[in-house]
Formats: C-alpha cells, structure tokens, sequence
C-alpha cells in the first residue's frame, strides 16, 4: 500500500509539473503575441509618421511652384496650355492628394472621402486635370489605396455625367471599407 501512495503522489506532482508547464506556455504565447502586435503598430505608427512627412514636403514644394512658374514647370509633367492652367492643375492635384492623404492616415473614412471626391469632380478645371493625368495612374498597382481612390474618381465621374437629377450631392454609392472600387 505505501508504494501505492507514493505512486499516487509522485503521478500528482507529475500531473502539477505539466499544468505548471502549460501555463507557463500558455502565458509565453499570450506575451509573444501581444509583442508582435505592438511591433505592428509601432511599425503603422512609423509608417504613418513618414507619411506625414512626406505630404508636408510635398505641400511646401507645392507652395514654391505656385509662386514660381519656372519651378512649376519642373513639377508639374502635363502639358497645359498657360503658367495659369499649370498652376491650377497643381492646385488640383494638392486638393486630390489632400483628400487622399486624409483617408491614407485615417482622418477622413471612406465614406468622407466619397462625399469629398465628388465635390471636386464638379469642377470643370479638377475634371480637365483628371483627364490630363490619366496616363500618370496608369502604372500605379491596381491594389493600391491611390488606384482604388482614382477608380473611384472614375466612377464618381461617370455617375455625374450620367445623371439626369439637379441633386449632384446624391450622385454615386460609397464603396465598401474593404474595397474602395
């Protein structure tokens, strides 16, 4: 009988020893998962802040070519007719890239984006600019938020033109989250 119950309790210290074990692992796993999240987001975080940089670059040399006409010929790759429409087409493309940024880093939802989009497609000169620029989206890859968006452009554009109503504001359905057009 003795070395039945030592049996018994070496089996129970056994048994504890993997439960102890098991959460030990269980708890390694929690910890290595909550740090490769937190390396995403710092990554997003990092991500996020280049982005801002780069659009706050982009804005200032923006700012240059539209007060000067020789560097705007530099920047801006359309041809256009005057130093007026150039400027106003890179006026255009900083409107387009705004709305695109504000969606990009998460202040304006698709939803937004969709209302803002389709007031600059009412305008003669952004819709002038969109045409002009079409062979720029053309390499862009067709996955990309920037593709996506201009698709949705495109489609904001079609929808307006064929619409018979007076209420422009109405004109087009946002896409899904998942799949801005």
């Amino acid at each position: 009988m003795v070395t039945r119950k030592v049996g018994t309790r070496e089996l129970g210290s056994a048994t504890a020893g993997l439960m102890f074990a098991a959460g030990a692992l269980a708890a390694l796993a929690s910890l290595h998962r909550r740090q490769a999240e937190l390396r995403r987001q710092a990554e997003e975080a990092k991500k996020r802040d280049g982005l801002r940089e780069y659009h706050r670059l982009q804005l200032y040399l923006l700012g240059k070519a539209l007060e000067d006409p020789d560097l705007a010929a530099v920047l801006s790759t359309v041809e256009t007719d005057s130093p007026t429409q150039r400027r106003q087409y890179l006026f255009a493309n900083a409107l387009y890239s705004n709305a695109l940024f504000g969606y990009r880093t998460g202040v304006a939802d698709l939803e937004e984006l969709h209302g803002h989009l389709r007031v600059l497609v009412r305008n003669v000169i952004f819709r002038e600019y969109w045409e002009a620029t079409r062979h720029h989206r053309a390499s862009l890859k067709t996955e990309s938020a920037e593709a996506r968006v201009g698709r949705m452009v495109d489609a904001l554009s079609q929808d307006l033109d064929e619409s018979d109503i007076e209420e422009w504001w109405v004109v087009g359905e946002p896409p899904a989250e998942d799949d801005p057009h």
